[in-house]
């Protein structure tokens, strides 16, 4: 059964007792913003969530930031917080569902189908005066078998040859600026530009001002708009992979489900010496 991969606060509210359901709290921050996700879990999350620690649950034999691990260290510890994989995941963050979709996109890059995002996530939760819970959470141990997808992930080797043969459309989801290399990169040692040939869609466009992701056609014009064709293989990337997941999933909220995300993203391609980059603006921007 396919299932809609956005759930609004009043559905979860309804369904938090599910047995079969589980709530992660992906909220996630940029090294540089100076706030701890995992200390604003222990002090406030929806009842019931466990933190889903996005630079834990990665690979940590790479200097890259959070990137996928391999499926046997991801399943292990997704059990350990209680999901196995009769679960109905449900992922929420911050604003602008960054973090949660990163959670969506992993869970669904190892296989598991059943998994969805809050939308407006946390913010809208306590927008609405809905209840908090806080303090470190026990989950029960669960199994979890996962198996990866390759499909749904790019890898360095997979970008380069793209350059080449551009059978893949690639979509940015930095800001305009760091895609046209007019504003630095927040991570120290990078250089701003892009991929050659990819486009620029900021992932904030992509969002009502309260947070909510805009509705179908809305989203059907900013991808048109961007230059994307929805009938076409797309990838999409960021800066370390993470806010490229939100493009994902917008494109998988228009019937776009295998939308593929390039892991290492703008952290692996621009700290290397022998990738291209371009400067040059893109046909949506």
């Amino acid at each position: 059964m396919t299932r809609a991969a956005l759930v609004s606060t009043d559905w979860l509210a309804t369904h938090i007792d599910d047995p079969d359901l589980r709530i992660v709290d992906a909220t996630w921050y940029m090294p540089n913003a100076g706030r701890d996700a995992r200390a604003e879990f222990v002090q406030a999350h929806i009842p019931g969530a466990v933190f889903f620690d996005i630079d834990v649950i990665a690979d940590r034999r790479t200097s890259l930031p959070h990137m996928l691990p391999d499926a046997e260290t991801f399943g292990r510890a997704v059990g350990a917080l209680g999901i196995g994989n009769r679960h109905r995941v449900i992922a929420y963050g911050g604003k602008n569902l960054v973090g949660a979709a990163r959670a969506w996109w992993t869970f669904r890059a190892f296989g598991h189908h059943d998994v969805a995002v809050l939308d407006g996530g946390l913010p809208r939760w306590r927008q609405e005066s809905r209840p908090l819970a806080s303090g470190v959470p026990s989950p029960r141990p669960a199994s979890f078998t996962a198996k990866l997808r390759p499909e749904l992930v790019r890898d360095l080797a997979a970008m380069r040859d793209n350059v080449r043969t551009r059978r893949e459309q690639v979509v940015d989801a930095r800001s305009h600026g760091r895609f046209t290399g007019t504003e630095p990169e927040p991570r120290p040692g990078l250089q701003s530009g892009h991929i050659p040939g990819s486009v620029s869609l900021p992932y904030d466009r992509l969002f009502r001002d309260d947070g909510r992701l805009r509705d179908t056609d809305e989203l059907v014009r900013i991808f048109d708009g961007a230059g994307v064709d929805r009938t076409r293989p797309i990838t999409t990337t960021c800066g370390s992979g993470i806010t490229a997941a939100v493009l994902a999933l917008g494109l998988h909220t228009l019937g776009c489900h295998d939308a593929a995300v390039y892991d290492g993203s703008w952290t692996e391609w621009a700290g290397r010496a022998d990738t291209p980059v371009d400067v040059t603006c893109s046909p949506g921007g």
